[in-house]
């Protein structure tokens, strides 16, 4: 089979419909299967750039790739395909033309980036769906210089340049003022930007500049040594300009600003909230501190100081620690604090929190070593506060904590 017939989208990539007689039917290795075609306009995945997807009749096309050993395209379907025969088949329209403008948004860009900021593009990943990269040689550029290339590359957009396929022979490449030497030394095919960007390229691009539309970075990040530069063109970025508009226009709204006064409106209100936030803080530690004197003005006297045990419902474990850290600055204070999650399950969650001051003669993480087993429970901590969790049959916090209160006196008075 002639592999020219094959790769019909090289002449003509808006060739979306057409006829096509189904030569084999085979079962793959992976258990899918493929369809050859006499003649296709089916893009295979290759050059950084994902395959079509569309249909053969009745039958989806999922997948196309090329079979180095027979020279063929195998389009991968989803279910039997209908016998050897003349078939209509179809391309994904809004698939293919995401991809040849985002392909040629690449062209674009990296001359852009050579001409502006030096950078030569190591590799690309085209795809219609997500961003499309490009990875560049050096170092990320600055926010200034990424709007440099974008502006200029959106000038050339309008500029409605042809954009041309060739092939040249392998001795005629020294011609061709390519931007990277071939990967291939025949069959090369030539993809010209009208006198500003020549490269040897295999995929589908639109027939000029401003076939793009519109071409927008996104972002950078430092990626393996390169500069990964993410970004979108054409009908895929007219749909995130209208998604940002509109999540723009809501939140500004929300605020009642206009849009262009929504940054800083923002900025107004992450100073306001980390000031609540400080003064939430500050009220929180105030009521922490007077909690831990009323427990410990209650407390059971131990020795110089004083038991505190207490059980609560639904408090997390930071909190049982923050209120911890208050109690142990008594003299002699020794806390057992324990939360349940709220409910009437057989087996409950509990959360357990020892603290002992300074002065006290005892050991937190001892008196935890001690209880955890109460619970079926892991923890630990050092002499001053301990934490662990287990869980106690449903009604039993309170038994467990008068154990706790035998344990502690039994053994230390």
């Amino acid at each position: 089979m002639d592999i020219s017939s094959q790769l019909l989208h090289f002449t003509d990539p808006l060739h979306m419909d057409f006829d096509a007689q189904v030569v084999e039917i085979l079962r793959l290795s992976d258990g899918r299967l493929g369809v050859l075609l006499d003649r296709t306009y089916f893009y295979p995945t290759g050059g950084g750039q994902e395959h079509d997807t569309g249909r053969l009749g009745e039958t989806q096309v999922l997948d196309v790739y090329k079979d180095e050993s027979r020279g063929v395209l195998i389009h991968v379907v989803d279910r039997e395909p209908a016998p050897a025969g003349l078939v209509s088949a179809s391309i994904d329209r809004p698939r293919r033309l995401r991809h040849m403008q985002h392909h040629t948004a690449q062209h674009l860009l990296s001359h852009c980036c050579v001409q502006l900021l030096g950078m030569e593009t190591v590799s690309a990943n085209i795809n219609g769906d997500t961003p499309s990269t490009l990875d560049l040689d050096g170092d990320e550029p600055s926010i200034d210089n990424l709007l440099q290339v974008e502006s200029l590359a959106n000038i050339i957009i309008t500029e409605d340049r042809p954009v041309r396929t060739y092939f040249v022979a392998p001795d005629q490449v020294h011609t061709i003022p390519l931007r990277k030497p071939p990967k291939v030394s025949e069959d090369i095919r030539v993809v010209e930007i009208d006198g500003l960007d020549y490269s040897a390229c295999g995929g589908t691009h639109m027939a000029t500049t401003g076939g793009i539309g519109v071409v927008k970075i996104l972002r950078t990040e430092r990626l393996k040594g390169k500069t990964r530069l993410h970004f979108i063109a054409g009908g895929r970025a007219v749909e995130y300009f209208q998604s940002l508009h509109e999540t723009v226009s809501r939140l500004a709204g929300a605020m009642s600003v206009h849009p262009h006064e929504l940054a800083a409106a923002v900025e107004r209100q992450a100073d306001q909230l980390k000031f609540a936030q400080r003064e939430l803080g500050r009220v929180q530690g105030e009521m922490l501190a007077a909690e831990a004197r009323q427990l410990y003005a209650h407390a059971e006297p131990l020795d110089a100081g004083r038991l505190i045990l207490a059980g609560f419902t639904g408090r997390t474990m930071n909190d049982l620690r923050l209120l911890a850290k208050e109690i142990r600055l008594f003299p002699g204070a020794v806390a057992i604090l324990t939360s349940i999650e709220a409910g009437n399950s057989e087996s409950t969650p509990v959360l357990l929190v020892v603290t002992c001051a300074a002065d006290s003669g005892l050991r937190a993480m001892d008196l935890l070593r001690e209880l955890l087993p109460k619970i079926n429970g892991k923890g630990g901590g050092d002499a001053s506060l301990a934490q662990g969790g287990g869980s106690l049959a449903s009604g039993q916090l309170e038994s467990f904590l008068e154990t706790a209160q035998r344990m502690i006196l039994s053994g230390y008075i």
